[in-house]
């Protein structure tokens, strides 16, 4: 089955969720449908709106709908039902757990859905999955969806505050090992590269680097004290070093998105809630 969208008018109240669909989407299954909604592909706008009140995803099947509202459905049996490559727990520290994310797992959901983002697959999967007691979770920064390796997702509002402001602050070091064809050269090591990104300013550090004379590539460690979209894989290309498979910025032998060559390998900083140090490493 193709993609698909419907937008659906209520014109009159009391009905749930998933009757609407089920007369709207008749070649859809229920159950399929139900999968939609709790993999996050089913929106509502509701007839009064506000800043509280205003377009966002629904889950529950038999919510009641309202005269005036609209019900979204984004419907792509690719997106909801492919395998997902599960992410590996690092550490769980209460209000928070740290995550080795795999490349192709998204940061955030679409309108397509959101169980394939990092903090919705926690939720859904990964805290069972690692028998850990049930919590809500929350994003508290970003990696590129073909970025692999530490991220952080939070269990209390509290602490998505917290952490969010450590990251906007700029309290944690980032630590990043990237692949690149060739050898890079040293002259480049421990100087700053400052180009700016989308108009903002941007800096990244390349604390060190070695040569594989057999795979004719250079393994990177790169440190970055800013977080622009891209920016370690936007810097590395401006120096003629793109990311080794990267299909944005340099050149790539295939479609994969797991087979960037970049990956979070190193987290610090002092816990807002405990103020202990915390640090965290992939080899």
């Amino acid at each position: 089955m193709p993609p698909f969208e419907k937008h659906v008018d209520i014109l009159e109240s009391n009905q749930t969720a998933i009757s609407i669909l089920a007369i709207t989407c008749p070649d859809v299954s229920i159950q399929k449908l139900k999968l939609a909604m709790q993999y996050g592909a089913v929106w509502l706008t509701p007839s009064e709106q506000s800043a509280q009140n205003k377009t966002q995803r629904i889950r529950r099947a038999k919510k009641t709908l309202k005269e005036g509202d609209k019900l979204h459905l984004y419907f792509n049996e690719t997106i909801l039902f492919s395998p997902i490559t599960p992410a590996e727990l690092i550490s769980d520290e209460g209000q928070y757990s740290v995550w080795n994310k795999p490349s192709g797992m998204f940061s955030q959901g679409t309108k397509w859905g959101d169980h394939n983002s990092i903090a919705r697959w926690v939720e859904l999967f990964g805290l069972e999955k690692n028998k850990l007691e049930k919590r809500a979770t929350f994003l508290v920064h970003r990696l590129d969806r073909a970025t692999s390796g530490l991220i952080i997702v939070s269990h209390s509002k509290n602490a998505t505050r917290l952490l969010t402001h450590l990251f906007e602050s700029r309290q944690v070091e980032k630590k990043y090992q990237a692949f690149v064809k060739g050898e890079f050269p040293q002259s480049l090591v421990l100087k700053e590269i400052t180009e700016q990104i989308d108009g903002k300013n941007a800096l990244s550090i390349i604390l060190s680097s070695s040569y594989n004379t057999q795979s004719q590539q250079s393994s990177l460690l790169v440190q970055i004290k800013t977080g622009r979209k891209h920016q370690i894989r936007k810097h590395l290309a401006g120096l003629g070093f793109p990311v080794a498979e990267d299909r944005l910025y340099g050149q790539s032998s295939c479609n994969n998105l797991s087979d960037l060559k970049l990956q979070s390998c190193y987290l610090e900083f002092t816990c807002p809630l405990t103020h202990s140090k915390k640090n965290y490493s992939l080899s």
